[in-house]
């Protein structure tokens, strides 16, 4: 039994309820309302008959994301960064992680030269909102793919294994599953997992915030994260039926 008591009193190995809602956004070829615990994230995927400059005449195609907060996802408002004119580093480095995490697992050449851009909107912030825009966006992705082949415009599925994400941690000593903002907030050790359905890994961000970390813990936080990822992976099986 670990020493910290989880705020929403879960077991340390058991991940928050995941939700997906799929069409929440009908204009969209393809979308989704992802809920996490106390975490929600909206993700479209809108389809484009172009590629960016430097990938036309290849025949392939593109996926990339947008990621970005409300004002009061969180407990105080965040400013907008239109309104700054620019993007903040995190954001960047979290629409990247998304864009790689979906192109691992998508054959570009039966894309056709075409792009998808997925917008992932965190509408509620409690941790975890990079893996639930991660797992979200891979359903919508998968919806708008679908579209292209019912419309012909594809000849096969480019979707060739699926994807999730989860967060891990080390909370006083102990390896977590799936952590909330007060978890993250004082973990020792946090990580993100990225893991494809046949179980290879596209992206493990591992930090220590002071407290270096063991092999063997290493190997903790993987297995919880498998665990973890699975649970969403079916989560993802059940809203694309």
């Amino acid at each position: 039994m670990t020493q910290f008591t989880r705020p929403d009193g879960r077991n340390a190995d058991q991940p928050r309820p995941i939700t997906i809602e799929t069409g929440f956004q009908p204009h969209a070829e393809g979308s989704v309302l992802i809920k996490a615990g106390d975490t929600h994230v909206i993700c479209s995927a809108s389809v484009e008959e172009s590629v960016p400059r430097w990938m036309r005449g290849t025949g392939r195609g593109w996926v990339t994301a947008e990621y970005g907060m409300l004002p009061r996802a969180t407990n105080t408002r965040s400013r907008r960064e239109a309104a700054s004119g620019r993007q903040g580093g995190r954001t960047q480095e979290i629409q990247r992680l998304i864009g790689r995490s979906l192109r691992g697992v998508v054959d570009l050449e039966a894309l056709g030269e075409r792009s998808v851009t997925v917008d992932c909107d965190v509408v509620r912030a409690d941790g975890g909102t990079r893996t639930a825009s991660i797992t979200g966006s891979y359903v919508a992705l998968s919806i708008a793919f679908k579209g292209l082949l019912s419309e012909g415009k594809i000849d096969k599925d480019p979707m060739i294994d699926s994807v999730g994400a989860i967060s891990v941690g080390i909370v006083s000593g102990d390896p977590m599953l799936d952590l909330c903002y007060v978890e993250d907030s004082a973990a020792e050790t946090d990580m993100n997992v990225v893991m494809t359905g046949s179980g290879k890994f596209i992206e493990l961000q591992a930090t220590a915030e002071g407290v270096p970390f063991a092999r063997e813990e290493l190997n903790d936080l993987l297995g919880l994260a498998e665990s973890g990822i699975r649970y969403a992976m079916d989560q993802q099986a059940v809203a694309l039926k």
